[in-house]
């Protein structure tokens, strides 16, 4: 792992930019844990920077606030994306996730639970895993 990647993975937030087919820049604030030689990121697999990462791999990260906010200056890492939905990935980057978030893990997933409830039972929504690498 790239020192840049162990300093974005000891961050609390990180600022992900995906990029539309017109070439704009969207970037989201996302959680990210250590994974091997990488970082992973846990989302839903209808969320739009999944839908984006599908015609551009390529990202940017940044180190931000909880809002998104990236302080001036602040480097911006380019890596490459991949949306792996294999079995056990969700599995094995959520046990990451909570060993390093926690009880705000733990929250997300009880607000996630919430959700199918508030939906008439329906099925949970489908989770993938983003595995970010340097470029």
């Amino acid at each position: 792992m790239t020192a840049s990647l162990v300093t974005l993975g000891d961050q609390r937030f990180v600022s992900l930019t995906t990029f539309r087919r017109s070439g704009d820049p969207v970037a989201t604030p996302v959680w990210v844990a250590r994974d091997g030689d990488g970082l992973v990121v846990y989302t839903s697999a209808e969320s739009g920077k999944v839908k984006r990462l599908r015609h551009d791999a390529q990202v940017e990260l940044r180190a931000c606030d909880r809002r998104g906010r990236v302080a001036p200056g602040t480097p911006t890492v380019e890596a490459t994306a991949v949306v792996d939905d294999a079995d056990g990935a969700v599995d094995d980057a959520e046990d990451l996730l909570r060993a390093k978030y926690g009880w705000e893990f733990g929250g997300i997933r009880l607000l996630q639970a919430a959700e199918r409830v508030f939906r008439r039972g329906g099925p949970p929504r489908e989770r993938v895993v983003l595995r970010l690498t340097v470029a």
